[in-house]
């Protein structure tokens, strides 16, 4: 019993630091979501007026059907990183380079810059998912291993202390009726004599 309360002890002083980490870590992706949410809002803003002078320039329905010969982003590369037992993405950055899949004849530069602009966004959209995934996935964490902590400190602990405790006083009990049985073996042998 004594062994097994030491082993919740250890166990509930492991997990309290595995919750001081993952909190560290929370609030170090919440600041970093914090930091990309105001840029991409600034970014956002930016492509939105390119878009608008291409869509102004070229009309709308032209840079629609350019939009559409875009073709969709698949070269995301996703890693897990592992911290204290919770996968958390790690994506590569998105090239944001110029790589335009349409004709330079009939465009305007307006369009380039719409385009490199919504590239920008998307590399901060991918990077804004994987710290708001992390940030997620983090704060899961810190709740059930709150509660495991819980459980340990209210529930568990305080459990097999009364349980010791209990048993510890039965046993001085036992050894002091057991004082007593040969106190009074001994004065009952010493009357025989």
């Amino acid at each position: 019993m004594i062994r097994t309360a030491s082993l919740a002890q250890k166990g509930h002083d492991l997990l309290e630091r595995k919750r001081q980490i993952l909190m560290m870590e929370l609030v170090k992706h919440i600041d970093d979501a914090k930091d990309l949410q105001r840029e991409m809002a600034s970014v956002f803003a930016d492509a939105y007026k390119a878009l608008e002078r291409a869509n102004i320039s070229m009309g709308i329905d032209v840079v629609e059907d350019i939009a559409m010969a875009v073709p969709e982003e698949e070269d995301f590369i996703i890693r897990l990183k592992s911290i204290m037992g919770v996968e958390i993405p790690e994506i590569d950055p998105v090239d944001a380079s110029l790589k335009p899949s349409y004709s330079f004849y009939g465009t305007s530069g307006s369009l380039d810059i719409a385009y490199s602009a919504f590239r920008r966004v998307l590399e901060l959209i991918s990077r804004l998912a994987a710290v708001e995934t992390s940030v997620y996935r983090l704060a899961v964490q810190i709740k059930k291993t709150h509660k495991r902590v819980n459980a340990l400190e209210k529930v568990a602990i305080p459990f097999y202390k009364s349980s010791i405790a209990y048993i510890e006083n039965v046993l001085e009990e036992g050894e002091r009726e057991d004082i007593v049985r040969m106190k009074k073996a001994k004065e009952n042998l010493e009357k025989k004599k």
